[in-house]
């Protein structure tokens, strides 16, 4: 699940543990464009404070009055839309035609977020089924690939794993990265077997482990929440651990290194048991284009292309570093100054 999301959930269970009166708004349904998704989130607290959001501002604006105005009284969930009108969608700042559809659900004990999120911890897939009657929530495992729905009767939503990212070797580039995608709301596990490297490297938050990274690989079981980035240039460490990584249901695989490093890696891949469809998932070299030359850059660069092809956006649309352009003559990696 999205990051500000998780945060929407967090909140509310402390807002319900210190016994606030609290309400949690999910965007059910939209016509026309939408500044949110379905299934986004946003809760308000008894004295109009709010996280996350589900139109961008406008709606949240008017939520917010009427909190404060009149304050939380609902005690069971109610459906509302905005922007059914011309003037509602001028006034809610809704694209022309726009309209958008939220559940609003007073918050409880009973409405079993702490123990939603005890779940998501255990990266589980979980099915949270609201009774739009009485208010009873049901916590369930989801099926993969399982999506809203709402009903007469019922709102069933989906909600996490949160999304793992692997880092194979140690240093100054995954140490940014892991940052990068620790405020990003990943779960990030760096790999590197070898202790000189290992010595000193720490990021709060990040797990770091000494196991060869293919056995790291094996024992996550990479699901389509999860990610690998290669970073130590060494292919005793690197390309075992990618071959078990395109063998996966991985979202993204990814190697740092030159064109022509990069040429060579997919020819020893080759050897090994992988098929040409499996060896084109790889990301090689490595980030989007974006002129990246020192570690922060390139961080951002490799980040930018796992958020695009997460967000599923089209192939044709993405420029890596693979594609960039290059100077006559110029063998040289793009993104090799990685190597540090």
């Amino acid at each position: 699940m999205d990051s500000i999301d998780l945060e929407v959930l967090k909140t509310s269970a402390a807002w319900i543990a210190s016994g606030r009166r609290c309400e949690l708004i999910t965007v059910i349904k939209t016509w026309g464009s939408s500044p949110r998704p379905i299934g986004a989130t946003l809760a308000i607290c008894e004295d109009g404070t709010v996280i996350g959001s589900v139109s961008g501002g406008c709606i949240e604006d008017d939520l917010i009055a009427r909190v404060r105005n009149e304050g939380i009284s609902r005690t069971i969930p109610e459906i509302v839309s905005y922007g059914i009108t011309a003037d509602e969608a001028h006034r809610f700042g809704l694209p022309c035609g726009g309209t958008i559809e939220l559940s609003i659900e007073p918050l409880s004990e009973r409405s079993r977020i702490a123990e939603l999120l005890e779940r998501l911890e255990r990266h589980e897939l979980v099915q949270r089924r609201l009774d739009l009657h009485s208010g009873e929530v049901e916590l369930s495992k989801a099926a993969p690939g399982a999506q809203l729905q709402v009903s007469e009767q019922a709102m069933v939503t989906i909600h996490g794993p949160r999304w793992r990212l692997l880092i194979i070797g140690a240093g100054q580039l995954s140490r940014l990265l892991a940052q990068i995608a620790l405020a990003m709301d990943y779960s990030v596990i760096v790999c590197d077997p070898r202790e000189e490297y290992r010595a000193g490297w720490h990021v709060d938050g990040v797990q770091l482990v000494h196991e060869m990274p293919d056995d790291v690989v094996i024992d996550m079981k990479l699901d389509r929440r999860s990610a690998v980035v290669a970073l130590t240039h060494d292919p005793k460490l690197d390309d075992l651990a990618l071959m078990e990584a395109l063998k996966s249901d991985a979202f993204y695989v990814g190697a740092i290194g030159s064109r022509l490093n990069n040429s060579k890696r997919r020819e020893r891949l080759l050897e090994f048991d992988l098929t040409p469809e499996q060896l084109a998932r790889l990301h090689g070299p490595i980030g989007l284009y974006i002129g990246s030359k020192t570690p922060s850059e390139i961080a951002i660069s490799i980040l930018a292309e796992m958020t695009a092809i997460k967000n599923g956006v089209p192939t044709e649309m993405i420029v890596p570093h693979a594609a960039a352009p290059t100077k006559p003559g110029d063998a040289a990696c793009i993104v090799e100054i990685g190597a540090i």
